[in-house]
């Protein structure tokens, strides 16, 4: 009897998901008329693809296969820069060599697509000063986008923003990085430059202007959607214990 009553529950719940997401109507009645193997062939059939194309199931796959295989790309991006030599796979091969940590031959990759009509690149430079700072030298970092800048007086970047105030403040020039954090905080999409400045401040003696900063961050996020504030976890949380 059990059995019986599932099987019937399982028909009408996949009978109103065919009705309601426009399938073809025959599977109506292979669900009315096979009860168990017609819900199998039906899953099989139309539920399973959607889910296997779903992006979070994408992601999900591609999560899987990185742990597996964590250097998979960078062998990829690496053959297609040498077998295509543009500017454009070059620049992929050197990027997934910051992610790999391999920051001399990320800066060397960058610097040779910074040729020709591309000598001054602002996104080509961008990455070789986030490279020159993950390798810990911040002061070449401050320095490439300080030419940067000067050759691309137009480009704007937030997180090319950020890693600037952020060289400033490991070269120890905290007066300039406050500054550069204070500019960058409340135009920046995400909370981390917001409560970087807060933490400087706070670093600095300056606690009730941290406070100020870390609280009017988190009422910015609480009338925030869902995902900004799931996405900006572990930035919030921080503002919170400085709030």
């Amino acid at each position: 009897m059990t059995y019986l009553i599932l099987s019937i529950l399982i028909q009408v719940i996949l009978i109103v998901h065919v009705i309601k997401t426009g399938r073809n109507t025959i599977w109506i009645w292979v669900l009315a008329l096979l009860s168990i193997p017609g819900a199998i062939a039906y899953i099989a059939v139309e539920l399973l693809p959607d889910v296997f194309r779903s992006r979070t199931a994408q992601r999900t796959a591609r999560g899987i296969k990185k742990a597996m295989d964590p250097t998979a790309d960078l062998r990829r991006f690496e053959n297609e820069a040498r077998v295509t030599g543009n500017v454009a796979t070059k620049q992929r091969y050197a990027d997934e060599l910051t992610r790999q940590g391999r920051y001399d031959d990320a800066i060397e990759q960058y610097k040779q697509a910074l040729t020709g009509l591309y000598a001054h690149d602002p996104n080509l430079m961008l990455g070789v000063a986030r490279a020159q700072f993950e390798k810990g030298d911040p002061a070449a970092a401050r320095a490439t986008l300080d030419e940067l800048i000067r050759q691309n007086p137009d480009f704007k970047s937030p997180d090319g923003h950020l890693l600037y105030a952020r060289s400033l403040e490991e070269e120890g020039n905290l007066e300039k990085a406050l500054e550069e954090y204070r500019v960058l905080a409340p135009s920046y999409p995400g909370a981390e430059a917001a409560v970087r400045y807060a933490q400087l401040l706070n670093s600095q003696g300056r606690g009730e202007e941290a406070r100020k900063v870390a609280r009017d961050l988190l009422e910015q996020a609480r009338i925030a959607p869902p995902h900004y504030r799931k996405a900006q976890k572990s930035w919030l949380d921080a503002a919170q214990r400085l709030a």
